[in-house]
């Protein structure tokens, strides 16, 4: 029969607890709805605050134009009374320039300018070339072709009454070349033949300072400025006007003009920013102030922080309850997986786990326990025996070793006794009665690696005698490693194996070397001689138990190697390395720092 697809089984099934899909399932809903709520509310709140941040900068920028043209009109008076005064009459178009009419011209100069810091010169001047400017003291630029200047052709040819520059560089007084805004005005000459001709000009130069001050006060927000365009499109002014001429920075001005919106949006992210136009029918200056997107969505952005927040706290809250119901309800279960988890990894010391209800779970619970209690009991017991085993093994092995030795060393006495040799027979007698003694005495395992190189010390005595001529003895071990613990018994062997393979059959007299020193944090120990030596293929095979010659002693080299691995480990033990016919070095290796184990 086909099973039946249930999406809902398959989804449940991706989840590793009970616990996780109660949880899984509450979260979903209360994020879900919080979701839902928090963005239908981030997107009101932003497109509000937007609408009414740009009404806010609209209703500003048409202010600062207002101001911009009363300033304006301000300036145009100033420009009318100083024009229209009969001194400025007399003194340019009279048959000579009249002195008391140009001191009190003067006089009114450095009034205006002394009570306005946003003026930087100002002035008349005729087409029969006078002319005062300022205080009259200052060189006017010599090189200059006044009919060059367009504020000055504009308000002597042109219809209207008065005239605004854009923004210029004034080279009107010699060495100086600032920027400002001129506003000009035709003089009329009213002596004229011809009647009224415009023969003069008044003019007024104007710095940033008002103009800055106006836009300033008017700027929305702490990044947001305020810049001016004339009826062309080039700038008047602009708070970053030196990096615009370096092109260190652009405006949109292509888009502003071209537009008939009152704000206009450009660019893109965080780089996106809201002009607000307002143009002047006075002046034609088109008023533009300049705001990024984000800093009028920053109240925008704390209410939505603040929304966010809210949701989190609520969240937060709900989840709270939702994981304690869910814990309460799969905490004993939780509890048995996590044993059980422990159990598999082989530790059976878990506490029992405490349920007090007596439903199944109740029920699973205590047979777990009872479960656990028995398989630790039965490790404890394997434990035990493997270990007995293991003692057992190396009494065993310890049982081979005294019996082999004393037979060779038996053998030897009787040798000397065949040769007559009775004072050393008597010696070779006392030699064997003290190592035995010491052997039989010290019931323990486990020797200092000083008491068992004294027991080699003892048994190469006995073999000098019994080899005089055909071997010597060195024995060189560094203090520091005496005291470290050694299982009894492993160097008379590797010894005695050294003399009977290797030096026995030496045509000459052979050395034996004893060496212990520490290396890498282990204790070694070498026997040397440079007797006959092995090929490779006896060396391959010298651990192999079922290839060894008891009646030589091969049982020498595999019991120490078997007793060494027990008791150690298999990364311990006796390494060779042999060369026919120049020798062989047997190392043993035991780790420096240990516990005695028996």
């Amino acid at each position: 029969m086909k099973k039946k697809f249930n999406p809902g089984a398959v989804f449940l099934g991706k989840f590793n607890s009970i616990q996780s899909v109660i949880f899984a399932m509450v979260s979903m809903l209360l994020l879900g709805a919080v979701a839902i709520v928090t963005v239908i509310s981030m997107n009101y709140t932003r497109t509000s605050v937007f609408d009414n941040s740009s009404l806010y900068t609209q209703t500003i920028i048409q202010q600062m134009n207002q101001n911009i043209d009363s300033y304006i009109d301000y300036m145009e008076n100033i420009s009318y009374l100083v024009s229209s005064n009969e001194d400025v009459q007399s003194y340019l178009f009279g048959d000579e320039p009249d002195p008391e009419s140009r001191v009190r011209i003067l006089n009114q100069f450095k009034t205006i300018l002394d009570s306005r810091s946003d003026i930087l010169n100002l002035g008349i001047i005729g087409e029969n070339g006078r002319m005062l400017i300022n205080d009259a003291l200052r060189l006017t630029n010599p090189d200059l072709d006044i009919h060059t200047q367009q504020w000055y052709t504009n308000a002597l040819n042109g219809s209207a009454s008065s005239y605004l520059s854009s923004s210029h560089v004034q080279h009107i007084i010699s060495g100086e070349r600032p920027w400002v805004i001129t506003l000009s005005r035709g003089i009329r000459n009213k002596a004229s033949e011809v009647g009224n001709q415009k023969e003069g000009v008044f003019f007024i130069d104007l710095n940033y300072s008002a103009i800055s001050e106006l836009c300033n006060q008017s700027m929305v927000g702490n990044q947001g400025y305020a810049f001016i365009l004339d009826a062309e499109g080039n700038i008047v002014y602009h708070p970053q006007q030196q990096q615009l001429y370096n092109e260190l920075q652009t405006e949109n001005i292509s888009l502003i003009m071209g537009t008939d919106q009152d704000t206009v949006l450009f660019g893109k992210g965080s780089s996106e920013k809201l002009y607000s136009i307002s143009r002047s029918g006075k002046t034609g200056w088109t008023v533009v102030n300049c705001v990024r997107v984000e800093e009028l969505l920053r109240k925008s952005n704390k209410a939505q922080s603040l929304y966010v927040l809210v949701a989190m706290g609520l969240m937060i809250v709900a989840l709270f309850f939702s994981r304690f119901i869910s814990r309460s309800i799969t905490q004993p279960i939780q509890q048995l997986c996590d044993s059980m988890e422990r159990v598999q990894e082989g530790d059976f010391s878990v506490s029992d786990i405490v349920v007090e209800s007596q439903n199944e779970i109740g029920s699973l619970t205590k047979s777990f326990n009872v479960m656990t209690h028995r398989i630790q009991d039965l490790m404890e017991q394997n434990i035990r025996e493997q270990e007995a085993k293991r003692k057992s093994e190396l009494k065993a092995l310890q049982s081979q070793i005294n019996p082999h030795f004393l037979y060779n060393t038996l053998d030897s006495i009787i040798w000397m006794a065949e040769g007559k040799k009775n004072e050393e027979v008597v010696l070779m007698t006392a030699s064997l009665a003290r190592l035995l003694r010491q052997s039989i005495s010290n019931e323990d395992e486990v020797v200092s690696i000083g008491q068992e190189v004294e027991y080699a010390r003892g048994y190469l005595t006995i073999q000098k005698m019994r080899y005089k001529d055909k071997m010597e003895f060195q024995i060189e071990v560094d203090p520091s490693i005496l005291h470290i613990p050694l299982i009894k018994l492993v160097l008379q062997p590797v010894i005695e194996n050294a003399i009977y393979h290797g030096l026995k059959y030496k045509e000459s007299k052979g050395l034996l070397l004893v060496k212990g020193f520490m290396k890498n944090d282990n204790a070694v120990l070498q026997v040397i001689d440079n007797g006959v030596g092995m090929d490779e293929e006896t060396l391959a095979h010298i651990y192999e138990r079922h290839k060894v010659n008891y009646q030589s002693n091969g049982v020498g080299v595999y019991n120490v190697q078997k007793r060494l691995q027990l008791y150690y480990g298999n990364e311990y033990g006796i390494t060779y390395e042999s060369k026919k016919g120049e020798g062989t070095t047997a190392t043993i290796t035991i780790p420096g720092r240990q516990e005695v184990k028996l």
